[in-house]
């Protein structure tokens, strides 16, 4: 059955997609080595004695200080294994990064990036202080890049039926992400401000847009009961954005993770952390049953569900509809879902 709406990999872009994923791998490896070589070892004198002192930044980049101990034979050699672990550390990672920037003009030349900047930048920041995949994963029409690259297949901006043109996905405008309770400290506020100074507050408490009209939204699962008390916020700051609680989003909350490394406009790999894809088409498709939901926005959920499902049953055939695997869902949800993954 062809899947209309949707484009499969060249052999051109599947061969630089695999190489974009192993440089990838290395390059990650190479970061994690240099930031934990980062900062310094210095001799300090104190009371008559040299002692020698470890500076570094810790996850939310304050720098840190901590003694090693008096000057010893075992304190210069741990000061002059370090120096040179860091030296090395910062030649491995100075290699790495241009071949990956080699590897970004290449994915640019083939078309191969897709997640938008304002995106991208998001979500990288949210890896980097370890949020992203723990506690707070991509929900909505972002997730789709992730199914997209783990698939080989490029889902087109918009399609056609029954003689409109709907836009399937384009979130160029905004961002949503799906909160729960074992998330990291620093507020989301914080971390989109480290990404561009200019986001700020909506009159929506649980929204942030910056200058362009980038919005980002933190929404989290409605709890049974509702009174139950829940954590609202990224860093547990009464300033910070309040996550809106939204019925049906315990589902995604509670669904396997998958993860996926895509590509941004500007060519370079990202990690992407998202629910299940059989979970998103299934809530999709029955947020598109809902009778209080918008006309235009049931019809968009209903072109997701679809794309998604054909994508899980046509191309991540390793992922079968099983009720074992999907208990998080209600039985009814599920089955009403089940055509849409279908394999080909």
């Amino acid at each position: 059955m062809e899947l209309r709406g949707i484009e499969e990999f060249n052999n051109d872009q599947r061969r630089e997609f695999v190489n974009t994923q192993q440089r990838f791998s290395a390059w990650t490896s190479a970061r994690r080595r240099l930031l934990e070589t980062r900062g310094s070892m210095v001799w300090q004198a104190k009371k008559g004695s040299d002692y020698l002192l470890r500076s570094y930044y810790d996850k939310s980049r304050l720098r840190r200080q901590r003694g090693l101990g008096v000057r010893s034979e075992q304190t210069e050699t741990l000061k002059r294994e370090y120096e040179n672990s860091r030296d090395e550390a910062k030649a491995r990672f100075k290699e790495i990064d241009a071949v990956l920037a080699r590897q970004a003009g290449i994915n640019r030349a083939l078309a191969l990036g897709r997640v938008p900047m304002p995106t991208a930048r998001i979500m990288r920041a949210l890896d980097d202080i370890g949020a992203l995949g723990a506690g707070i994963r991509v929900v909505g029409t972002n997730a789709i890049y992730a199914y997209e690259a783990a698939a080989g297949v490029v889902v087109d901006a918009g399609i056609t039926a029954t003689g409109d043109i709907d836009l399937l996905f384009d979130s160029r405008g905004g961002l949503r992400f799906v909160i729960s309770d074992d998330i990291s400290e620093p507020s989301l506020l914080a971390v989109l401000q480290g990404v561009d100074k200019t986001f700020h507050w909506t009159a929506q408490s649980f929204r942030a847009e910056n200058a362009e009209g980038y919005m980002v939204d933190l929404i989290k699962p409605m709890r049974n009961p509702p009174w139950k008390p829940d954590r609202t916020t990224l860093g547990g700051d009464d300033a910070d954005i309040v996550a809106s609680e939204i019925e049906g989003l315990v589902w995604l909350e509670n669904a396997p993770v998958f993860e996926a490394i895509a590509i941004d406009e500007r060519g370079f790999p990202l990690r992407i952390v998202a629910a299940d894809p059989r979970v998103f088409a299934a809530h999709k498709h029955w947020v598109s049953q809902r009778v209080d939901r918008e006309p235009i926005k049931r019809r968009r959920d209903a072109d997701q569900a679809v794309i998604v499902g054909g994508i899980v049953g046509q191309y991540l055939t390793y992922l079968p509809f099983e009720m074992a695997d999907l208990k998080m869902l209600p039985k009814t949800v599920a089955k009403a879902a089940e055509h849409l993954l279908a394999t080909a």
